[in-house]
């Protein structure tokens, strides 16, 4: 069953000219029509954004936190028809879904406590002669309108990870998603509606890549959040002058294997790690290191997980793990990197066959470090196994990369973990478990290629507020 989907701008549903039809990736099946901002239409948006402001920055911290507990529950009588959303255009196979459905409720609960917790500190001024009897106090203040930019991978907890802070904070919002899946991003626009944010506090707005510039220009906002491709985020900072940006970007993140670790765990979890969603992840596995030692064993381990854990095919199966590439052209670019990969050496453990936009889980091993689906983000399912010897060379192997978001370590010994927290050049070192991991209060984030800045709502709420300085004079 088709539907379409308006825009909201300044609380208020508004047709365009513009439409685009969003096609289901497993079976190309018409999903629904959205319409498309034009430059009217985004100008409207940025406009009650900025008027919203007056409003949203005078709430008091109960009030915001109260109107984040209303969605959270609004999000909870949506979930069946979000879920849904989510498999259709997204392609997400529907454990995965739900899951992302579960999260995004998380995220606005901690939004609707974090909004309590907006502190600031009282800071001992009288360490000079000059200064006694002055006292400093600090407080946050909210920035303004943000403009959210959000990805495919996550069209609803992605973009929960902007306008929960944002709203916690105080600021207002306009979210432009990703062309493929704006729905998502539509009902929890219509949820937030619904539980009583002010009026223009909140703007979802599907366009074109050439209206959305205005987001990045326009100095009524404030701040952009962006999640997506290092070479698009990295070009959008170029472009965005003074304002402040969160970069929320690629990686090819990495695990080490050492021979001190659970064998069995490390497989069947990697194997999740690098297979969920087809790889469609930022801090999906894309190479294994295991120690020389275990290596034969490891391979057969996680072969066997893969095969046994690893369901490929429709995502609306509860079994499915492998769902399809979000179109084509990804995964075009995918064969095209396993045939490179192939060409150049690389020995095919399994996989690397595709049946429509379903790639199956492959591995690879005797890949050249400087071959893309070594070196760049491959995002899909695809990973590299390689052996090591030593765990220092492990972790230079590791670093040997242009991204540093997560990387995961399977080991026992406290002096190995101590070695990958202090040398390892990324955001987050998962010890015993894949780098796909993360909890919504986490400080997410990468270096390098990976982005500039933190999300997980509190750390995310720090990037959207401005620090100001209060000093008396008591003497």
């Amino acid at each position: 069953m088709t539907r379409q989907r308006k825009l909201l701008i300044n609380g208020e549903w508004v047709e365009s000219r513009e439409k685009a039809g969003i096609r289901d990736p497993y079976n190309g099946r018409l999903v629904g029509n959205v319409c498309r901002a034009g430059e009217k239409e985004m100008e409207a948006a940025i406009a009650a954004t900025a008027a919203a402001f007056e409003t949203t920055k005078r709430l008091q911290a109960y009030e915001r936190s109260d109107i984040l507990v209303r969605i959270v529950h609004g999000l909870e009588e949506a979930r069946k028809e979000l879920v849904n959303t989510i498999v259709a255009e997204a392609g997400k196979p529907i454990t995965y879904a739900e899951g992302e459905v579960d999260r995004c409720i998380l995220t606005f609960t901690i939004g609707a406590e974090e909004a309590k917790r907006i502190g600031g500190e009282v800071i001992p001024l009288d360490i000079t002669a000059a200064a006694a009897g002055r006292t400093g106090i600090t407080r946050r203040f909210p920035l303004g309108p943000i403009a959210a930019i959000t990805p495919f991978n996550f069209p609803l907890n992605l973009v929960a990870h902007k306008v929960a802070p944002a709203l916690a904070a105080g600021n207002t919002v306009v979210v432009r998603p990703a062309s493929q899946t704006p729905f998502s991003s539509l009902i929890l626009g219509r949820i937030c509606t619904e539980a009583g944010v002010p009026r223009g506090a909140i703007n979802v707005v599907p366009s074109s890549v050439g209206v959305a510039q205005k987001l990045l220009t326009d100095e009524r906002i404030k701040k952009i959040s962006f999640t997506g491709s290092d070479e698009v985020g990295w070009g959008l900072k170029s472009k965005c002058g003074k304002k402040k940006i969160t970069l929320e970007l690629g990686g090819n993140a990495a695990v080490i294997v050492h021979s001190d670790c659970d064998l069995d765990f490390a497989a069947e979890r990697i194997a999740i790690g690098s297979f969920a969603y087809a790889g469609q992840i930022c801090i999906s596995v894309q190479r294994i290191y295991v120690e020389e030692a275990i290596f034969p064993a490891f391979r057969k381990r996680f072969l066997r997980a893969i095969k046994e854990k690893v369901g490929v095919g429709d995502p609306r199966k509860r079994t499915t793990v492998v769902g399809p590439m979000i179109d084509s052209a990804s995964a075009d670019r995918v064969m095209e990197w396993i045939q490179e990969a192939k060409d150049g050496g690389a020995k095919v453990l399994c996989g690397g066959k595709r049946k429509g936009n379903v790639i199956g889980p492959t591995v690879l091993t005797n890949v050249d470090p400087q071959m893309k689906i070594s070196c760049r983000e491959a995002f899909g399912p695809v990973v590299t196994l390689d052996a090591y010897r030593d765990f220092g060379e492990a972790l230079k192997r590791v670093n040997d990369s242009v991204y540093g978001l997560q990387a995961g370590v399977f080991t026992r010994d406290i002096r190995r973990v101590h070695s990958a927290f202090y040398e390892l050049d990324v955001g987050g070192v998962i010890i015993n478990d894949y780098p796909t991991f993360r909890v919504d209060n986490m400080p997410y984030g990468g270096v390098k290629n990976s982005g500039m800045g933190r999300e997980g709502v509190k750390y995310a709420i720090e990037e959207m507020t401005e620090l100001k300085l209060l000093v008396l004079n008591l003497s």
